[in-house]
This record gives structure tokens, C-alpha cells and sequence, in this order.
């Protein structure tokens, strides 16, 4: 790799400010004061690994501190492999987490259409795996030789756009994720896998709200069946129910009634049988054909997961340990977020390429402003 390979450096002018912040970071144990790779070094050339696909591993990030240009935009030199090893113990991921809430509420608003403008908090909460190698001894999975960690994510429907992020063990509880990552004023939008009575009353108590699918085996005592719209008969919905939900046992965990919708999908189950979704959700005022459109929006997360895996996630993870998985986690998340500040709308793969074409050199930057000024009049047309 030449430096003249390198280029683009100025849309990293958005961030690079905010991780000066993290300069001094995990520097307490170096009292002699020769330390040469400092948190905010490291995470732009994470971020540079995300941008340019030339680099495919730990060496070439190595071997890339060592240009001159890289050196000018992290403010670092050469640095060594067994620094680069280091870096993943001795600067803490969590630190991040405040940088990409900031660059989340930079993304613009969306306003969304009157007519479901009830959802505009809505948040797809859902978790995925990134299979890992048998060393890695913390990613426990199915057994010894299935290890995995495992991203929890929240993704804001409207903006299209990761709030939130936690890693853990493959095998670890999505449900015990989301109660530690509760916001008030947001609408879930859950699986069935979050499907937990206690958890229902959690996300209340945190003043949210929630949809979520419940277990085909879920029972409740009735306590109204409301007229269903020719709306929300077009949405699918079969029954609006207001109902207690569980059993004398797990029912003790609600304070209040819920609703239940029933939704035709339109599909045949496992069995052949029409598939019909069972939807909880506490709002009592919101319309059915709403309850149903805002569980099918939680799709958006699992669309973000193919993005983050298939697109921006490259090959394969640059650490072992839980805190260097989650820190490269965390700023592939930043540069999700970067990508949608400077696309100025929900990134594209096309979008990513051009950028990786001007870190490449491949792309000149008026090639990238003419791509997305093109992007903005396709929007403003539609």
C-alpha cells in the first residue's frame, strides 16, 4: 500500500474532534510516559479500516500508521503489532458509547406520514451473531468449537439509524440486554424471543412502550374484544383484544391490562396452516392496522444486520477479547453513523462504495459530491 492510495481524509473532520476527547484514556499505567498509540489514534484507524478496502487485517493496519497521511489525520506515528495487540485491553469500549449517541441525535429528523405518525419512536430491538474462532474462550455459543459473540442492537425505524449497541456471549440473554438498555420515550418494537411478562412491565416502568410478538401458547383473560376497522382488516388484523395477560402466576408481573392483536400474515406456518401473529402492546389508543405496521417495521433491524455483516462488517474480527470485539463493533457503528451524516439519508451499498472509491483513490471528491447531490434529487423527486 503507497500513500498516495490514501485519500478522503476530510470527512473525517466530523469525528476526529470527538475522539480527541478520548486522547488520554487508558494512559493511568503508563508512568513513564512513552506510550505511542493513544484510544483516539487507534479508533480512526479502525475507522479507516472500515473505509478502505485495502486493508483486510491487524498487519495492514499496522503497516498503514506508518504513511504519512494516516499519521496527519490520527495525530499518531508508526505504530507496533504488539501495540496494536494491546490496544484492545487497555482502552475501554464503553468510552464510545457516548460518541455514537452524539452522532446519533446529529442525524437529521425525518418526519414521518400523518397517517403513521404514532410510530415516529418506534425502535426494532433484535440481536445477531458474528461466529468467532475456538480461542475466543468468552464467546460461549452451542459448545467448545461453536463459539460466537453476539451485537444487541437498537435501530431507530424513522432514521434509519443504530442508537444503541452492547456485545456479549453468543449464548447471552437478548431479553437481559434490552432491560439493561432501557430509555424512556421509546416505542419497542420486539420478537417473540423478547416475549418476558416482567420485561413487558420493565419497559413500562421506564416509561416506553412496546410491540411485541408473543409465543403461539401466550393465554390471557378477556377483558374487551374491540370492533376491528376496515383499515386494520386491509393490515390483516383479525381480533383487537383488550386482555390481562398470563396465567395467575406469570400474569403477576402486569399492573394493567394489554392488548393483544391478532394478525393474518398472509403466509402458511410450518404446519400449512395460515400464519397468524399474536402482537402485544400496551398503547390502548393506537390504532390496530398501526400495532400490526409497527411489529412488520421491525423488520428494519434485521435489514440493518445484512448491512452491518455483509457490507460494513468486512471479513473478520480484529481481536479476540470481549472488549476488542466491542470496540470494533462500536466504530463500525460510528462509521455506519458517519456514513448516514455525510449521505444525509439512510446509506446505501452504492453509497459505501463511493466512499471506499475516494479512500481507494479510485473516486475524486467532486465524483462523491456529484453522487450524493445525485441521491438528493432522486429524493426530492419522489
Amino acid at each position: 500500500m503507497a500513500a498516495k492510495d490514501l485519500q478522503g481524509f476530510k470527512y473525517f473532520e466530523t469525528v476526529l474532534p470527538l475522539l480527541a476527547r478520548l486522547h488520554d484514556a487508558g494512559t493511568a499505567r503508563d508512568a513513564a510516559g512513552n506510550r505511542r498509540l493513544f484510544f483516539d489514534q487507534y479508533a480512526a484507524l479502525l475507522l479507516l479500516y472500515f473505509f478502505n478496502p485495502i486493508l483486510t487485517s491487524l498487519n495492514g493496519l499496522q503497516q498503514a500508521s506508518g504513511l504519512a497521511k494516516v499519521q496527519r489525520a490520527t495525530g499518531g506515528g508508526r505504530v507496533s503489532k504488539g501495540s496494536l495487540s494491546e490496544a484492545q485491553g487497555v482502552f475501554n469500549a464503553a468510552l464510545l458509547e457516548g460518541l455514537i449517541a452524539e452522532l446519533a441525535r446529529r442525524v437529521a429528523p425525518v418526519t414521518p406520514p400523518q397517517e403513521w405518525a404514532a410510530l415516529r419512536d418506534l425502535v426494532a430491538v433484535d440481536g445477531s451473531l458474528l461466529p468467532a474462532c475456538s480461542r475466543l474462550l468468552w464467546a460461549l455459543w452451542l459448545d467448545e468449537h461453536n463459539r460466537a459473540a453476539k451485537m444487541h442492537v437498537h435501530f431507530e425505524v424513522l432514521r434509519c439509524i443504530p442508537l444503541r449497541v452492547s456485545v456479549t456471549a453468543g449464548n447471552d440473554s437478548e431479553a437481559a440486554q434490552l432491560r439493561r438498555m432501557l430509555e424512556a420515550g421509546r416505542l419497542y418494537a420486539i420478537d417473540r424471543g423478547y416475549a418476558e411478562y416482567q420485561l413487558f412491565q420493565d419497559i413500562l416502568d421506564a416509561q416506553s412502550s412496546f410491540i411485541g410478538r408473543l409465543r403461539d401458547n401466550a393465554v390471557w383473560r378477556l377483558v374487551e374484544e374491540r370492533p376491528v376497522s376496515a383499515a386494520a382488516r386491509a393490515a390483516g388484523v383479525r381480533r383487537d383484544l383488550v386482555v390481562w395477560l398470563g396465567c395467575e402466576a406469570s400474569g403477576a408481573a402486569l399492573r394493567q391490562p394489554l392488548r393483544v392483536v391478532e394478525v393474518a400474515t398472509g403466509r402458511a406456518d410450518s404446519r400449512g396452516r395460515p400464519e397468524v401473529l399474536l402482537l402485544a402492546a400496551d398503547r390502548l389508543g393506537l390504532a390496530a392496522e398501526l400495532v400490526a405496521l409497527g411489529y412488520r417495521f421491525r423488520w428494519s433491524v434485521e435489514l440493518f444486520f445484512r448491512w452491518f455483516k455483509c457490507v460494513l462488517g468486512r471479513r473478520h474480527l480484529l481481536a479476540e477479547s470481549r472488549n476488542g470485539v466491542t470496540l470494533q463493533v462500536y466504530v463500525a457503528i460510528i462509521a455506519s453513523l458517519l456514513l448516514s451524516l455525510w449521505a444525509g439519508k439512510e446509506p446505501t451499498k452504492r453509497t459505501y462504495e463511493m466512499f471506499c472509491f475516494l479512500f481507494a483513490g479510485w473516486a475524486t471528491e467532486q465524483e462523491v459530491l456529484d453522487h450524493l447531490d445525485k441521491l438528493q434529487r432522486v429524493d426530492d423527486s419522489s
